[in-house]
């Protein structure tokens, strides 16, 4: 199974993207998922996750900034992100919570700068 993220780009501090993250098979629905970050020189850390039933956590950082979904229907894990600041500039992934695979593929840049 395959998971490709992707919607970064660059962006104005204060604006939104929304990330998505695609599928090859119906694992969407059926595990934990999240989206990670990692900025240049530092961890990798979690932003986001949604269980099975659409429960959702976010890191202390994004909470009220950032929504996490998923359409089962499309295999396709989303990420809203709102109000982006500078410190939000990272690659971003998505995988299963908690990260179960060692190649975490390209992710997708996100940059906030002005």
């Amino acid at each position: 199974v395959q998971l490709q993220a992707s919607g970064g780009g660059l962006v104005q501090p204060g604006g939104s993207l929304k990330l998505s993250c695609a599928a090859s098979e119906s694992i969407i629905r059926a595990t934990v998922m999240g989206w990670y970050r990692q900025a240049s020189g530092k961890q990798r850390e979690l932003v986001a996750s949604i269980t099975k039933s659409g429960r959702t956590t976010y890191a202390d950082a994004v909470e009220g900034r950032f929504i996490i979904s998923r359409d089962a229907a499309k295999n396709t894990l989303y990420l809203q992100m709102g109000d982006l600041r500078p410190d939000d500039t990272a690659v971003y992934y998505c995988q299963e919570f908690p990260p179960s695979r060692t190649d975490w593929g390209q992710g997708t840049q996100v940059t906030v700068s002005s």
